[in-house]
């Protein structure tokens, strides 16, 4: 009588729960990347699913499918020592070749689906909603100012990340890092800026924008409310002198000079925020080198040698280009310029203002707290009190997130010098070469005044620039003091 022949290598539990969880993960991989591809999710978690929890079930199944078989062939080895070290394959045997077609078609399968599902799982890395969504609590922040930002078109990738496969290797690499961060708790709140890893500007802000093109004179206008009953409007136009320009065709001119052509300027902060800046290094388009320093503050070369000496590109200025926090005295005046907020009401903006910074520990919380404390300041209500509630409560939920501690007073934006040092980092006054020059302090090398005064529209224009004029009479106080020295974002109420 014949022996039966021998069962497969497959047939083990090990082997079995490896089929299992690999078929479940490869029925459920295909079906999920087909909706995705039709329908596209927006739930970042249904995608998480479907490009990492299911491909490591079936890698899973497939290795738990491999340990089972060597475990098998092993444990027979030892038992049968006539047993062949390798299997025999014979195709002519009409089982082995069924298994053998249904062995190569599934394989088959597998590389098909697995290329189309890392394709799709490299887009879904590189989404705004699973960078913004996934970890929700803690990029609530960014996530929210970036859907009211300039750059809302734009992925977040094309700026953190950028073109090449360097960065992205080490994006995915640091991602690993926030993934524990964020599991354990470990992450900083709120989270620290500036990002010392960033890409330089030139390999992603100028794939859009270039200094290298001449914009000339922009012109800006906007209309600020005085916190007093009336909520006063005083409005101002300026040309800013952007500038710019090739060197190829003429020489660079304006704001933008500082990053274009030949020109260099190089700096060494003291602070992490890159605020207190004592040596800057220029180099015009001639090769000559003039260093500037404060004259408090002077550096010893030793100090110099050790120190970050970082050359100023787009972001040194553009610092908040898509992350931006208003504060609350900038939102209102928006608010109320666009009529978004009811001007009529007495008082709004500095009710608005006290409601706005109440220093709330959450959300919900802040959310009450305005609401009580504008029906205590209206006890009248009405249908304008009850938007004008609503519209600062929306206010609060789009510019300050107390849960993660941010604000605009720790993420203070550089352009213009309202309520951050900004332009005055440098072009303070106080910043001398060797031989007594310093760096200008004049308002009109960047910007020229053409309106201003009280009321929303001001008909009386001047081409040729407008010595500033202050809404409150402070004499000449102005010429003297930085505004962020009484401006900080909320007025003095």
């Amino acid at each position: 009588m014949k022996n039966p022949p021998p069962k497969g290598l497959i047939r083990n539990m090990v082997s079995l729960c490896g089929i299992v969880m690999a078929a479940f993960g490869f029925v459920a991989g295909a079906g999920l990347i087909a909706i995705d591809i039709q329908t596209h999710f927006d739930n970042p978690y249904t995608g998480i699913f479907t490009y990492m929890v299911v491909p490591a079930l079936l890698a899973g199944g497939l290795l738990l499918i491999l340990l089972g078989v060597l475990r098998e062939r092993r444990r027979r080895t030892r038992n049968e020592a006539a047993c062949e070290r390798l299997p025999v394959i014979n195709l002519n045997d009409r089982r082995q070749f069924a298994t053998f077609v249904t062995v190569v078609v599934v394989t088959l399968l597998f590389i098909a689906i697995s290329v189309v599902g890392s394709y799709q799982a490299y887009h879904f890395t590189e989404s705004v909603e699973f960078c913004g969504k996934t970890c929700h609590s803690v990029m609530k922040p960014e996530y929210t100012a970036y859907q009211n930002s300039p750059h809302a078109n734009a992925g977040c990738t094309r700026c953190h990340i950028g073109p090449g496969a360097d960065f992205y290797a080490k994006s995915k690499l640091n991602g690993l890092y926030q993934v524990y961060s964020t599991l354990f708790n470990k992450y900083s709140r709120p989270i620290p800026a500036p990002v010392h890893n960033l890409r330089p500007a030139k390999e992603t802000c100028y794939t859009c924008h270039w200094p290298e093109k001449f914009f000339g004179a922009v012109e800006l206008k906007r209309t600020y409310f005085r916190a007093d009953e009336e909520n006063s409007p005083w409005t101002i136009q300026m040309l800013l002198k952007v500038g710019g320009g090739n060197p190829k065709h003429g020489h660079a001119q304006g704001i933008h000079w500082h990053v274009s052509g030949r020109n260099k300027i190089e700096y060494i902060a003291t602070d992490e925020k890159r605020l207190e800046i004592p040596w800057v290094r220029m180099t015009d388009e001639t090769g000559n080198t003039t260093i500037f320093q404060t004259s408090g503050k002077q550096l010893t070369p030793d100090q110099v040698a050790q120190a970050e000496i970082r050359t100023m590109d787009c972001i040194d200025c553009h610092n908040r280009p898509t992350h931006q926090y208003p504060s609350p005295e900038r939102v209102l005046n928006t608010a109320l310029a666009n009529g978004v907020l009811d001007g009529g009401i007495p008082d709004i903006k500095r009710n608005g203002i006290e409601a706005l910074d109440g220093g709330y520990a959450t959300e919900a919380e802040a959310m009450e707290a305005i609401r009580q404390k504008l029906a205590d300041a209206y006890p009248e209500g009405g249908p304008a009190i009850e938007k004008a509630i609503s519209t600062i409560q929306y206010i609060y939920s789009q510019t300050i997130f107390p849960e993660m501690k941010v604000s605009w007073r720790e993420y203070p934006d550089h352009i213009g010098h309202m309520i951050t040092p900004g332009c005055f980092r440098c072009h303070n006054g106080d910043h001398r070469d060797a031989e007594g020059r310093t760096i200008t302090r004049d308002c009109n090398t960047c910007h020229s005044i053409i309106a201003q005064g009280p009321g929303r529209n001001v008909e009386s224009i001047s081409s040729g620039g407008l010595d500033f004029q202050h809404p409150e009479d402070i004499d000449e106080e102005w010429k003297e003091t930085r505004c962020d020295e009484c401006h900080t974002g909320v007025p003095v109420l």
